[in-house]
C-alpha cells in the first residue's frame, strides 16, 4: 500500500501520467475509437456522394493514413508524450504553430464525444420513441464518464468486451449480406465494381474519401497515451500499424459486400440511415433489432475513448501553460489521470442536447487533415533540424513519404465541404487572437513542452 501510494504521489508531484498500458491495452483502444460498426454510419452518403464506388473511397483515405501512420511512428519514438500532432511541431517546427495546430485537433477531440451522445439518441429514439431524445444523451455520457474516473486500465479492459460485441454485429452483418449476394438478391454478383469503372469520378471519391477520414481518427488517438504506455517508443508505433491495417482490411471488406448488394442506394428512403434499412433487408426485423443494440455498444465504446483521448490531449495543453495550467494540468494525486478534463469533455458534450449533427460532424475532418499534415511535416522539418544520419534510406523516410503524405491530406482537405473550411478556419482565427493575447503579440514563445522520461 505504502509503494503504490509513494509512486502515485510521485507521479502527480512531476506531472506525468501513470504508466500502465500495454500494447494489447492500446490497440483495443485505438479499435474503439475507430469502432468498428462506424462504417456502417457513413456508407449511405459516401456511396451516394462517389456513385456507389465506397470502397475505392476507403483505398484513397488508407492511402493518406499509411503515410501520415508511417510519420506518427517516427514521431512517436522521438518524443513519447502526450499531444500528438501538437507536441511534434511544436518541438520540431515552431512552438507558436504548434499551439494553433493543437488548436485545430481540438475540433476533432471536443466535437467527437458530442457527436457520440447525439448519434446514441438517434438510434434509441427509434427503439424507444416515447423516451425523449435528452435522456440517452445524458446516459451516455454518464456512463462514459464514470467509467473514465475509475482509470484508463479500466476503461481499456471494458473496451476489449465492447469491441468483441461491436465485430461480432459487423460479421453477422457481412454474413447476411453475403448470403444474399449468393442467392441473387437484388441483381447482386461479384465484381470489381465499387472498385472501378469506366464512368467513375476521381473527384467525387476523393470527395467520399474526405469524409471517411473520420473513420482513421483511433490511430492518432492512441498517440496522446503515449505517457501511459509501458514502453512507448516500441509499443505505439507497433500500435497505430495494427490498428490501420485491421482497420483498413475491414472497412474495404465490408462496404464492398456492401456495395454489391446495393449499388445504388437511391432508393432507399433514409440516405443517411441506410445500414439499418439494409440490416432489416439482408436479415429481417429480428437482425435490425440486433444491429441497432450493437450500434448502441459501439456507441459506449466509441465514447469512451473519445473521452479518454480529449482530456489527455487538454493534460498536455495545460500542462506547458497553454492553457490555464491550475485545471488543466491537475491530476489526481489518488488515481494518476486527469479529472478534471474528464469532467469538463463530460460536461461539453451535453451540449449535444442542442447539437445539430451534420454542422458538428463538417468539422471533424478539418481538423483531422490538418493534423494529419503537421505530423507529415514535423518529420521532414526532423530530418533537417536533429537528424544526423541523411543516407539514401533516411531521405525516403523522412523525405519523400512524409512529403506525398502532405500532398494527399491537403488534397482531401481541398474536397472538404466549403462550410466545414469556413467553421474550421473560424476556429483557427479564434486560436491566433487568443495565442496573441497568450504571448502579449506573438512577443514571447508559448510555454515549452516539458521532457518526459520513459
Amino acid at each position: 500500500m505504502t509503494t503504490a501510494s509513494t509512486d502515485i504521489s510521485a507521479v502527480h508531484e512531476q506531472g506525468q501520467l501513470k504508466r500502465s498500458l500495454k500494447l494489447r491495452h492500446i490497440v483495443f483502444i485505438g479499435l474503439a475509437y475507430l469502432s468498428p460498426l462506424a462504417v456502417f454510419d457513413t456508407f449511405g452518403i459516401v456511396s451516394e456522394a462517389t456513385s456507389g464506388h465506397v470502397p475505392m473511397a476507403y483505398v484513397l483515405i488508407v492511402i493518406a493514413v499509411l503515410f501520415t501512420a508511417f510519420s506518427y511512428g517516427k514521431m512517436v519514438r522521438a518524443y513519447p508524450s502526450s499531444g500528438s500532432a501538437y507536441t511534434y511541431t511544436r518541438r520540431t517546427i515552431n512552438s507558436h504553430l504548434g499551439f494553433l495546430v493543437g488548436w485545430a485537433a481540438m475540433l476533432d477531440y471536443l466535437f467527437l464525444p458530442m457527436i457520440n451522445a447525439l448519434l446514441s439518441s438517434i438510434y434509441m429514439t427509434i427503439a424507444f420513441p416515447d423516451v425523449p431524445a435528452w435522456v440517452w444523451i445524458i446516459m451516455t455520457i454518464v456512463i462514459c464518464t464514470s467509467l473514465n474516473l475509475f482509470g484508463v486500465k479500466l476503461a481499456a479492459k471494458v473496451n476489449y468486451l465492447l469491441v468483441i460485441i461491436e465485430i461480432v454485429v459487423a460479421l453477422s452483418f457481412v454474413a447476411f449480406t453475403i448470403k444474399n449476394i449468393l442467392a441473387g438478391a437484388n441483381g447482386a454478383e461479384l465484381s470489381l465494381a465499387p472498385f472501378v469503372t469506366a464512368d467513375m469520378s476521381m473527384p467525387t471519391v476523393a470527395a467520399g474519401a474526405s469524409i471517411l477520414a473520420l473513420s482513421f481518427l483511433g490511430f492518432d488517438a492512441v498517440t496522446t497515451l503515449s505517457e501511459e504506455a509501458k514502453h512507448p517508443r516500441r509499443d505505439i508505433p507497433k500500435a497505430i500499424f495494427i490498428i490501420v491495417a485491421v482497420a483498413a482490411a475491414f472497412f474495404i471488406g465490408v462496404t464492398y459486400f456492401m456495395q454489391v448488394l446495393f449499388p445504388d442506394v437511391s432508393a432507399i428512403q433514409n440516405i443517411a440511415g441506410a445500414s439499418p434499412e439494409m440490416a432489416k433487408y439482408i436479415g429481417g426485423a429480428a437482425f435490425q433489432a440486433v444491429f441497432i443494440g450493437g450500434y448502441m455498444v459501439a456507441v459506449l465504446a466509441c465514447g469512451l475513448t473519445q473521452q479518454m483521448s480529449a482530456s489527455r490531449l487538454l493534460f498536455a495543453m495545460g500542462r506547458d501553460g497553454v492553457l490555464p495550467k491550475k485545471f488543466f494540468g491537475y491530476i489526481s494525486a489518488k488515481s494518476g489521470i486527469p479529472v478534471l478534463n474528464i469532467l469538463l469533455i463530460g460536461l461539453l458534450a451535453t451540449s449535444a442536447v442542442f447539437l445539430d449533427l451534420s454542422k458538428a460532424a463538417s468539422l471533424i475532418n478539418f481538423g483531422a487533415f490538418v493534423a494529419f499534415a503537421f505530423v507529415n511535416l514535423s518529420v521532414i522539418s526532423y530530418y533537417f533540424r536533429f537528424l544526423g544520419d541523411k543516407s539514401p534510406g533516411k531521405v525516403i523516410g523522412y523525405l519523400v513519404a512524409p512529403a506525398l503524405g502532405v500532398i494527399v491530406n491537403v488534397l482531401l482537405w481541398i474536397s472538404l465541404e466549403p462550410s466545414a473550411k469556413i467553421v474550421g478556419l473560424s476556429w483557427t482565427v479564434i486560436g491566433v487572437i487568443y495565442l496573441a493575447v497568450l504571448t502579449r503579440g506573438f512577443r514571447r514563445t508559448p510555454p515549452q513542452m516539458t521532457a518526459v522520461p520513459e
